[in-house]
């Protein structure tokens, strides 16, 4: 006779959430807000933007799970003094480089991650960026302006063409991976793919083939960057790179602006050898006087890869999910550690 295997029966954790009121009212709607309240026994307090606050330590003693989002203040030694009940954050937003501590690893403490979910918008906008910059729109857009009546021009900014391009992608993220995957919808595509960390059979499963970064640059119409913004990351796409890379490529940034040498991409640019669309600079915005403001060949937009309005309910669905894992006794499936987050964004 079979045992009937028995699960543990879902908790209802108390449950805070903790983050910067305007995304409180973004992530947390109705339905969300419903859901949340089903899974989790809330406190009296269900949102705060501080824990530094006698009367907010007060009502915090007791949570279990923190529900943090962007506005979240780094959980320190000194906040987690104030939490000794908490076991589990659940990020409803990407990276958790600056909400985690050491003190928080140190103590155990488990923390999720909707990055996954983030990728997905951060990915669309990839790709449309290398069709575009395949196509040279961005640039032929700023050159209309100058040249009315007469489209000439168009012959003067390199290949205008998505069918056989090759592209090259920096870091096998989550974003990297499905940029790799949405490129498959482009023609006789080839996609190298530069990450020390990537499993090359992984790799070749959707579509790309792992190569080095010297072996990419000479061969790729567009480059985009998906690596995280660690030290070994800082400024990897520099002068020597830049001039690796082939007249009329375009250089997609949607990661993070510290990869890049501004400097060095404003040179190259000036000349018109080569194009940037970027999504992300460094610092964030650019000073006024950087040149990449007045260039034509330069695309610039306000770090809008990322989710915003309405797709950051997706990431809140996904946090909710690992809260659920949680309550359950399951593993968590979006789990960040220590280890992770050096090779993380």
């Amino acid at each position: 006779m079979t045992t009937p295997r028995h699960t543990q029966p879902p908790r209802r954790p108390r449950t805070m959430a903790l983050m910067a009121p305007d995304v409180f009212e973004q992530q947390l709607d109705a339905v969300r807000l419903d859901r949340l309240a089903g899974l989790a026994t809330l406190t009296d307090l269900v949102w705060t933007d501080t824990v530094d606050t006698p009367d907010v330590r007060e009502r915090a003693r007791d949570v279990e799970v923190l529900l943090t989002s962007w506005g979240a203040p780094r959980l320190t030694a000194e906040r987690l003094d104030h939490l000794p009940a908490l076991r589990a954050v659940v990020h409803c937003a990407g990276s958790v480089r600056g909400l985690v501590s050491d003190a928080l690893w140190d103590r155990g403490i488990q923390v999720t991650t909707a990055a996954d979910a983030n990728a997905i918008p951060v990915a669309e906008f990839t790709v449309a960026a290398v069709v575009l910059a395949s196509k040279k729109a961005p640039v032929l857009s700023a050159l209309a302006r100058e040249h009315r009546e007469d489209w000439s021009y168009r012959g003067t900014v390199g290949p205008t063409s998505t069918f056989g391009l090759t592209v090259g992608v920096v870091g096998f993220s989550r974003v990297g991976r499905r940029v790799v995957e949405g490129l498959r919808a482009l023609e006789e595509c080839t996609v190298l793919v530069v990450d020390p960390y990537a499993d090359p059979a992984e790799v070749a499963a959707v579509g790309g083939r792992l190569v080095s970064l010297a072996q990419m640059l000479p061969q790729v119409d567009v480059l985009s960057l998906h690596a995280p913004s660690v030290p070994a990351t800082d400024r990897m796409i520099g002068a020597a790179e830049l001039a690796a890379l082939p007249d009329h490529a375009t250089l997609v940034n949607t990661a993070r602006g510290s990869l890049v040498d501004h400097d060095a991409l404003a040179r190259e640019c000036r000349t018109g050898r080569l194009h940037a669309i970027l999504d992300v600079t460094d610092p964030e915005p650019l000073p006024a006087g950087s040149a990449l403001y007045g260039l034509p060949n330069v695309m610039l937009t306000p770090h809008v890869a990322g989710s915003l309005g309405t797709e950051t309910l997706r990431m809140t669905a996904s946090a909710l999910d690992q809260l659920e894992l949680y309550a359950s006794g399951r593993p968590l499936t979006a789990a960040m550690t220590r280890e992770r987050l050096e090779v993380s964004a």
